[in-house]
C-alpha cells in the first residue's frame, strides 16, 4: 500500500466541493440562529461512557476506539452529535431549567458506510430543542428540516412521518424483554406479515397482540388511509391513541408537502422514543435527512429532559449545491508585490481576492480577470479582455 493513500471510505475534499459545503453549512447555520438555535462545537473525541455507547449496540459499533495516554480510559470518535448534545444539556448548561435550542455543524467518525456509497467521515449538520414536550416542539423541528432541504436544492421533498411510541406501547402491553423487543424491532424491517406473527406466536405473545405487530407491518402509505386502518385495527391504549393524534396534528400541518406515513418504520437509533420524521428525494430509498423525539436520552448523564431534533450528513447533498458565485480575482506580478504592498492590503481589507503571481503563470490560469499595474505613478486595476 502506497503510504499517501487514504483508508476505504475515506475521502479529501477538494477546493470546488470544500467551498460549495461550507457555504451551504454557513446558510444553515444562519437559518438556525434566525429561529433561535444557538451553535455549539462539541469534541471530536470523548470518553465512550459519555457517548452512550453502552445503550446502543448500533452506536457502539460504529463508534472507533482508543486508549487515552493521560488517563488510560478509552476514549472514543465520536459516531453522533446528538449524545454530546444531550450531555451539555445535561450539565454544562443545566442552570437553565427552560427550553435549550442547539445547531452544530462537524465531522463525524463510523468504523463503517451506513452504504455502499456513503462515507465513514459524515459532515453531520442538525437543530435540536430540549426542554419543552408539546408537538408544538416536534413541528418547529419539522419546519426546519423543509426549510433546510429549500437551502440545499431539494425541491418538493417526501416528508416521511412514524411514530415508535405505537411498536413500544405495544411491547409493553405485551411483555417483551429487551432482548425480545430488539429482536423483533429487526425483524418488523422485513414487513413480512406472517413471520412477525408466527414469532410472536412463538414467544407466547397472546393472539389479539400478536396480530396487532403484524398489522403494523401493513400500515403505511397515504396518511388519511394508514390512519383510519390503524384506528380501527389497534389496541385502544392512551399512549397508541396519542401517538396517532400527534400524527394526524402532524400531516394536517403540513398538508402543503408529500407525506408518507410508516408505523412500521422503525429503523433509529435506540434512544428515539416517540415521533420519527425524515424526508426523501422522489425515487429515492435512503432518507436524506432523519429526525424525532428522545425524550430521556440526557437521563444517563443525570438530568432527564425531552427532547427532539434533526440531523444529517451534509456531504450527501452536495451533487445538488450551486457552485459559490466567485468574482475573479486581481493578479499582481510578483516584481511589482513589494511596491504594492499597501495597495494590495487596501483591496483585500475591501474583500478583493488578490493573487501574486510568483511563477509568471499569468492572470487567467491563477482565476483572475484583472490586472494590478502602476500607471502614471499610481495603481490601476485593468481588466483582462
Amino acid at each position: 500500500m502506497q503510504s499517501w493513500q487514504l483508508p476505504e471510505y475515506i475521502s479529501d475534499i477538494l477546493p470546488s466541493s470544500a467551498r460549495r459545503l461550507e457555504s451551504a453549512k454557513e446558510e444553515l447555520l444562519s437559518l438556525f440562529h434566525l429561529h433561535g438555535y444557538q451553535l455549539v462545537m462539541p469534541p471530536m473525541m470523548e470518553y465512550t461512557h459519555s457517548l452512550l455507547t453502552r445503550i446502543d449496540a448500533g452506536l457502539s459499533l460504529k463508534t472507533i476506539r482508543v486508549t487515552d495516554q493521560f488517563s488510560g480510559l478509552q476514549l472514543g470518535l465520536r459516531a453522533d452529535i446528538t449524545p454530546q448534545i444531550s450531555r451539555i444539556d445535561a450539565h454544562i448548561l443545566s442552570a437553565n431549567n427552560g427550553i435549550n435550542r442547539f445547531c452544530y455543524a462537524g465531522s463525524v467518525l463510523h468504523t463503517q458506510p451506513d452504504t455502499l456509497y456513503s462515507t465513514r467521515e459524515p459532515l453531520q449538520v442538525g437543530a435540536e430543542l430540549y426542554g419543552f414536550n408539546g408537538i408544538q416542539a416536534d413541528i418547529e423541528l419539522v419546519d426546519l428540516m423543509l426549510k433546510s432541504m429549500k437551502i440545499l436544492g431539494v425541491e418538493q421533498p417526501l416528508l416521511s412521518l412514524g411514530h415508535i411510541s405505537v411498536f413500544r406501547s405495544l411491547a409493553k402491553f405485551a411483555n417483551l424483554s429487551n432482548d425480545d423487543t430488539e429482536e423483533l424491532l429487526t425483524l418488523m424491517q422485513s414487513k413480512n406479515t406472517q413471520e412477525v406473527y408466527m414469532w410472536c406466536k412463538s414467544v407466547g405473545i397472546e393472539d389479539k397482540i400478536a396480530k396487532a405487530f403484524s398489522i403494523l407491518t401493513t400500515l403505511y402509505g397515504e396518511p388519511n388511509h394508514v390512519l383510519k386502518q390503524a384506528m380501527e385495527s389497534l389496541p385502544e391504549t392512551t399512549e397508541i391513541q396519542a401517538a396517532l393524534n400527534d400524527l394526524s396534528v402532524m400531516c394536517e400541518t403540513f398538508n402543503q408537502y408529500s407525506i408518507h406515513l410508516d408505523l412500521s418504520e422503525l429503523r433509529v437509533d435506540r434512544y428515539h422514543s416517540g415521533l420519527l420524521f425524515a424526508t426523501y428525494r422522489s425515487g429515492e430509498s435512503d432518507a436524506l435527512v432523519r429526525g424525532g423525539r428522545y425524550d430521556g436520552l440526557g437521563q444517563y448523564f443525570g438530568r432527564s429532559r425531552p427532547a427532539t431534533g434533526f440531523s444529517f450528513d451534509l456531504k450527501n447533498f452536495l451533487e445538488l449545491l450551486p457552485q459559490p458565485k466567485l468574482s475573479g480575482g486581481i493578479c499582481v506580478k510578483s516584481c511589482d508585490a513589494v511596491l504594492a504592498r499597501d495597495e494590495i492590503e487596501n483591496l483585500r481589507q475591501n474583500g478583493e481576492v488578490v493573487i501574486i503571481d510568483y511563477l509568471d503563470e499569468g492572470a487567467k490560469s491563477l482565476g483572475c480577470d484583472r490586472l494590478l499595474l502602476q500607471q502614471e505613478n499610481c495603481w490601476k486595476i485593468i481588466d483582462i479582455q
